[in-house]
């Protein structure tokens, strides 16, 4: 035992003439410069070059469509005319387009056959479109007539004013009349006025707005056929409208083919005015 004890203590005696070393430490080898050096980055060059092939790609494409495009053009053999048409033919329409028809299938102006059809009083809205390999599509919407804007124009039910050529055949639609720059206006309250005198059995004739803003309804009673003018002011139509409804349905339904106009411009009432013989003995009365 002792002999293996000193054999230990020699081990771990430090070596003579050298200071015991502090601490681990180890050799490490030194790297190659090669090694040591950044390696260089080059994903810019495919950053640059993909946008270089997708123009590259386009150019190519583009070329190849300019070549093959006169093989691919044709003539325009067909136009279809599509929409429910009342008042225009479609020979009228063909006729109007012909000129853009004479160019090919993809150099045809769609846009200028679109406003061509559209300055025809009748088209309300036109669209137009190819269809391989020579045929142009028309897809037409009319004008719908909804009334008269005085002597020289419809109005659709929008408010739009159209000209047609033919306005003596629509001397049976109400005659509207205003400033020009109110036909939606006047459209709106003449759509909202006939609604509300239709349960009466009345059918609005002309509705005028005046300079000063006031309206004045003409209307014929259904049964009697008689016309009735009715004066509204400019304020609260529909309020007066309905007091005349109710007014009309308690005292003057049973006289209403002997009623020549009715004034609603009163706060609380209406004032009648009475045809020929005039019952009661006053020219108008005034009715709560």
């Amino acid at each position: 035992m002792t002999v293996a004890l000193r054999h230990q203590d020699t081990l771990r005696a430090p070596l003579r003439g050298k200071p015991a070393p502090r601490g681990a430490s180890r050799l490490v080898a030194k790297e190659p410069m090669r090694l040591r050096l950044p390696k260089p980055d080059f994903s810019w060059v495919g950053r640059l070059l993909w946008p270089l092939l997708l123009v590259g790609l386009g150019f190519g494409a583009y070329e190849g469509a300019q070549r093959l495009l006169p093989y691919a053009d044709r003539p325009i053999a067909r136009i279809s005319v599509q929409g429910d048409l009342a008042y225009v033919s479609q020979q009228a329409v063909q006729r109007r387009i012909a000129p853009f028809i004479e160019a090919s299938f993809f150099s045809a102006d769609l846009r200028g056959m679109r406003e061509e059809l559209e300055r025809m009083p009748w088209i309300a809205h036109a669209e137009v479109r190819r269809v391989w390999p020579d045929q142009i599509d028309v897809s037409l919407e009319e004008q719908l007539p909804i009334a008269r804007w005085g002597d020289e124009a419809l109005l659709n039910n929008q408010g739009q004013a159209f000209a047609p050529q033919e306005l003596d055949n629509y001397q049976h639609l109400p005659q509207l009349s205003g400033p020009k720059r109110a036909q939606p206006k006047v459209m709106q309250q003449y759509q909202m006025l006939s609604q509300l005198l239709r349960p009466m059995g009345f059918t609005v004739v002309g509705l005028q707005l005046r300079e000063r803003g006031s309206w004045f309804l003409s209307a014929t009673e259904n049964a009697s056929g008689q016309r009735i003018d009715i004066l509204l002011g400019r304020d609260h139509v529909v309020e007066k409208m309905r007091r005349f409804a109710a007014i009309y349905e308690r005292e003057l339904k049973e006289q209403s083919a002997n009623i020549a106009r009715i004034d609603l411009r009163y706060a609380n009432g209406l004032a009648v005015a009475w045809r020929e013989p005039v019952e009661p003995a006053a020219a108008e009365q005034k009715v709560n």
